[in-house]
């Protein structure tokens, strides 16, 4: 059982560490959508690079600068169409999610430590739990922030009057989305592997207060 323990505990710890390292560098990073604009040359005024990056919080241009999203907490919605009020809402709820998950994982990481230097059942049960949020979180996260980029690409085309201009974009998902997918997923298996845990000292337990 020791063994066994010992190996469960590794394993989520090397989990728990992938989650967050994963995490942070798609929340600091600029690549979770890649939009080549080169199909709009022909009627837009654009000009240098027509390909740019986005992240949670900043468009870049390919090699160039890049300019901060609107603050949708500061933002004046008294004059604004119902659509662009729903971008702005979305934006809110992304960007208070996804640093929110980062926390619950920071809290789960504090928590699985204690609980493996302790061997407490109801500790590690707690930290399993916490990871299965986190990774709930971040993956509602996500959702709103597709969603997000869905609603802003359609209202940047109906304020464009073109009804051809996302045919035009060819607009791809990055690799700082892929990352968050991988923190998602070593989210679950770290939450699985604690709870797991949880289960092996509670029969061990059960197994000495028996003899």
């Amino acid at each position: 059982m020791k063994v066994k323990l010992n190996k469960v505990s590794v394993f989520a710890v090397l989990a728990g560490v992938i989650s967050f390292t994963f995490l942070v560098a798609a929340l600091a990073t600029d690549f979770w959508y890649q939009i080549d604009a080169s199909g709009l040359e022909g009627f837009t005024n654009l000009t240098g690079s027509v390909k740019f990056h986005r992240g949670l919080w900043r468009t870049c241009q390919f090699n160039r600068t890049c300019l901060p999203m609107v603050n949708p907490f500061k933002s004046k919605t008294a004059n604004m169409t119902t659509s662009r009020k729903n971008v702005l809402y979305l934006h809110g709820a992304f960007v208070v999610l996804l640093p929110l998950s980062l926390i619950i994982i920071i809290l789960g990481g504090m928590a699985g430590i204690l609980s493996i230097f302790t061997q407490a059942f109801c500790l590690m049960l707690f930290t399993g739990v916490l990871f299965l949020l986190g990774a709930l979180v971040t993956l509602l996260g996500v959702n709103i922030y597709i969603a997000y980029s869905a609603a802003l690409f359609k209202h940047v085309a109906s304020f464009q009057g073109r009804k051809k201009f996302m045919e035009n974009l060819n607009i791809q998902f990055g690799w700082s989305l892929a990352f968050v997918w991988v923190s998602i997923g070593a989210d679950l298996l770290t939450g699985l592997a604690f709870i797991l845990m949880a289960k092996m000292v509670g029969q061990k337990r059960r197994w000495d207060n028996f003899i």
